[in-house]
């Protein structure tokens, strides 16, 4: 894109992304290590959207409330949630995946609870996070505009190497080692959430080259917006 496309599109149809007549909610969803946190807080910040949260911020509040006896999910990460649920001897299904969807559906009553007060009060935010499922989520929010999209990443070395980037950065309090032992049962969740993607009609955005990935995130947004103002 392209300042000059953002540009162009804050000098006449961009008052809706700087002051919207109606919310603005733009959700992305995405595995464990596919860049959400960096892209929708960069999306955020080029449309002028100054509140920007995460599932994963709603799960660490809720674990502060409920007891891991009470609800044991949301007291792991979610490609470890299996280790939260209890599954029949005679059900063959993945323990992980039915553990992270345990835990999106908790997750959610808290993601749905944030969006009602961006309703109320009337303001734009972006919420990013794994439990930003396609279809576990409404597809329309009041009068709000909501763009939702899912980042992936195809190949699976490039994917790891986005765990060695997050252990720099964050000091070692993110250790690379957790996350490549636990990249199957990641992938496994990516491969679900992809397959989501495509029942839901909801875009999947290949974060291979960050700044490509950050443009079509906003080039989505934008074209959410262009069909809005259409309808007014």
């Amino acid at each position: 894109m392209t300042d000059e496309r953002l540009a162009e599109f804050a000098l006449g149809r961009g008052q809706r992304v700087r002051e919207p007549d109606v919310p603005l909610i733009v959700l992305v969803g995405g595995a464990t290590g596919t860049g959400k946190s960096t892209v929708t807080t960069e999306v955020a910040h080029r449309l002028g959207i100054t509140r920007v949260s995460s599932t994963d911020f709603v799960r660490q509040t809720m674990r502060a409330f409920f007891a891991k006896d009470f609800m044991p999910s949301i007291h792991y990460s979610s490609f470890e949630a299996g280790s939260g649920v209890t599954i029949p001897d005679d059900e063959q299904t993945d323990p992980n995946l039915l553990g992270f969807l345990d835990q999106t559906r908790n997750v959610l009553v808290g993601v749905r609870a944030v969006l009602e007060r961006a309703l109320e009060e009337g303001y734009s935010m972006a919420l990013e996070g794994v439990h930003v499922v396609p279809g576990l989520l409404p597809s329309s929010l009041g009068e709000a505009i909501v763009c939702q999209c899912l980042l992936a990443i195809d190949d699976e070395e490039e994917h790891a190497s986005h765990f060695w980037i997050r252990d720099l950065t964050s000091g070692g309090v993110r250790p690379v080692e957790k996350y490549l032992a636990a990249l199957p049962k990641i992938r496994r969740i990516q491969d679900y959430l992809v397959e989501c993607a495509g029942k839901e009609g909801i875009p999947v955005v290949q974060n291979s080259r960050m700044e490509e990935a950050i443009d079509s995130v906003i080039e989505l947004v934008l074209a959410k917006l262009e069909d809005a103002r259409a309808l007014t």
